[in-house]
Order: C-alpha cells, then structure tokens, then sequence
C-alpha cells in the first residue's frame, strides 16, 4: 500500500508552474520569466528550448524541502543592498536580494542626485537605484520583490521566512533602511522631493541664493541649519519651543550667523505650493495671526527616521540604544553570518555614497567569513 505524502507550498507551486509551461503555452504570457509564447513557427524548437531552460529553473531551485538556497541573502534593495550584492556576485557567490519595494526607499523619492560621484547632476534617486540594481543583477545577483516576515539566525544556516518561500543562506545581510516618519505638516508629502527635504547636505547647494526655512530644535535641525547658511540667502529657522542659547553653543552659534532669521515659539501649519514646487510655508508666532512665510524648500527635522527591524525577533541579533542594529568596523553583527548595512544602523550620516560604502565593507568580509579566511586579502602591502 502507498503511503500519501504531503508537500510543502512552495514544491507545490513550482510544480504547478512547471506543469503550466509544459500543458499551457498560453500561460507563458503570466510567468514572469517567460518573455515569447510558445508557437507553431520555423522557429518552434528553439522556442521549446527556452522553454526548457525556464522549467529546469522553476524547478531546480528549490530544495525538497521546500527552501531555497544561497551563499548570500541580502533583505533590503536599496544603495547597501544592491552594492554588497554586485561585489558577493561577482566573487561568485549566489546572493539573492529580497527587496520589498523598489520605488519607496529614501534613494528612491529623491527627486535629484547631485552628490554621488560620478552622475549627471539631473539624474533622479529613483533612475541611480535602477542602474545599481540592474548592475547588480547582470552580475548574476537574483532579484525578488518579496517581503520578509522572519528570520531565524540561530543556527549556522539563516533562514529568512517569505509569504512566497523560506530561503537559506551562511551569510545574512539586513539592509532594510529606516523608515520615515509619517508627515507632520499638511502638504508635506505632497512637495517631498519638490522643495520639501530632510537632508540639507544632499539638496542644501540647489537653494543658493533662494530663501529657505528649517523646523526644528535639535541637534540634527541646528547642523543642517547651519550648513545652510553657506548657500541659502536667508535661513529661516523655526521652532516651536527654543533651544536653551545659554548652555548649546551650537544654537548660539547659528543664532549669530546673518543670514539666519529665528522664528521664536513659532507653529508651522503648512507647506504651501503650486504646480513647480514649494512657494512658502504658513506659520504663526505664538500671540500672533497666521501667516505666509515665501520660501523655496523647506527643511524639516522632527521625530527622526526608525530603523526597519520588525522582523528581527528573539532577540538574536543585538540593537543599539536608538534602534540601530549594532555593527563592528566590518559591519558584522554579534551572530556570526549575519551584516548589518545603510540606515537601519541608525548612523548619522544617511548618504547614498556611505550606504554604498558599507555594502563593499560587509560584503568583502563575506567573502572572507564564506572562506573561512580571518583577514581580508589587500591588493598590495607596503613593505
């Protein structure tokens, strides 16, 4: 008598598209990996061959038991996660990289990139993100869009759990940024990228000469403000409760610069705007009437970005005080195999070129950790 066995999803999935790609020729036009239906033509057979190789994919990859398996498995698709993946690709390791959504990210709704070396100054974050992706993959890195729920990292083989399958990998890479907060101010998701920013080093030269406003009174609102200063013809500074001017110094400091303008115990109400961008922000000093403040850009700094770590759960893998994941100089974290890189280390300095930076980091000490190497080879040393 046979015994039933049971199959997991994933096998039963595959196996159905498999079926579909044998059976249906039609349904060639739904998988995303077939691009030309099968046809009666002269060219029928080579056809059927394409077809065959689409099927031993489908099929091959995965496992009995129903994962998928990789040297690499970064989860998150932005500048960190498509650099790492180009170097561990191309040291021929198989990385896959799990991206969530490729249009949300904070490089994604940057609306221009004019501080990443080599790019044309017009070139939108979104345009950077494609090529380093598309870099990325013709060096062999697998992309799926796919959402992470769970990882384990207990044992020597991550898994990372998806709705559409659980992967396996020696060397995990968190690369999910931080998330933005929600906009506090009405309008304000709607000029985001338009006169509307939260980093004035990345769009603060776009503003020379213009007029512009910063809300906010901490630390991170007093140095942008600054930065400012040396491009902006008058810095409008706006906070609703002041900074203690005798004790921060850095506060005193920008009140004394000339072309900053405080607005003391000030509400900002809106960003107001029209069809090109930012026209002016609506304020209202305390015991005063509304009014509009004509500006250019506006730069908002409140209740800063969170690190995306939701699903990083038991514990495992170690946090910083505010939220960040915590990394060594190799950007390893405490469980052996498993890189932390970008934002979701919560570090100041959230820059395109700093994220990419740290996916060659983490994925140089990949290679050594999957090789069992304990340092990192150097092209040369000096004698």
């Amino acid at each position: 008598m046979r015994t039933k066995t049971s199959m997991s999803p994933q096998i039963s999935a595959k196996l159905c598209a498999c079926a579909l790609i044998l059976f249906l020729p039609i349904a060639s036009s739904f998988l995303p990996n077939i691009h030309q239906r099968i046809t009666t033509t002269p060219n029928s057979a080579l056809l059927r061959t394409k077809q065959a190789q689409t099927l031993s994919k489908l099929c091959m990859e995965v496992s009995e038991d129903g994962t998928v398996e990789a040297d690499v498995v970064i989860v998150g698709g932005g500048p960190a996660g498509c650099c790492c993946a180009l170097y561990t690709a191309r040291a021929d390791h198989k990385t896959i990289i799990l991206d969530k959504n490729p249009t949300v990210g904070a490089l994604a709704i940057t609306s221009h990139i004019a501080n990443y070396p080599g790019v044309d100054k017009t070139m939108s974050g979104q345009a950077l993100l494609d090529q380093m992706r598309d870099q990325a993959i013709q060096y062999g890195t697998e992309y799926k869009k796919s959402q992470v729920f769970l990882v384990d990292a207990s044992q020597e083989q991550k898994l990372i759990y998806t709705p559409e399958a659980t992967y396996k990998t020696r060397a995990l890479v968190i690369a999910t940024g931080a998330m933005g907060r929600p906009p506090t101010f009405k309008n304000e998701d709607v000029y985001l990228g338009k006169g509307v920013s939260y980093c004035a080093t990345c769009d603060g030269a776009f503003y020379r000469d213009s007029e512009v406003a910063v809300f906010g009174n901490n630390m991170e609102a007093i140095e942008e403000a600054a930065f400012l200063t040396k491009f902006a013809k008058t810095v409008h500074w706006i906070t609703s409760q002041d900074p203690k001017f005798e004790t921060d110094e850095h506060a005193a400091d920008l009140l004394a610069t000339p072309n900053v303008k405080h607005w003391s115990q000030t509400r900002m109400l809106s960003v107001e705007g029209d069809g090109e961008g930012v026209t002016g922000v609506k304020i209202r000093k305390k015991g005063a009437e509304e009014e509009t403040l004509e500006v250019e850009g506006v730069f908002i700094y409140v209740a800063g970005s969170k690190p995306i770590t939701d699903f990083l759960t038991g514990g495992q893998v170690t946090m910083q005080d505010d939220g960040g994941v915590a990394v060594d100089d190799e950007m390893c974290t405490n469980v052996p195999g498993v890189f932390a890189i970008g934002d979701i280390r919560n570090t100041p300095f959230k820059q395109v070129v700093v994220a990419a930076s740290d996916g060659c980091i983490a994925a140089m000490a990949i290679d050594r950790y999957l090789k069992g190497r304990k340092t990192v080879r150097v092209d040369w040393i000096h004698q």
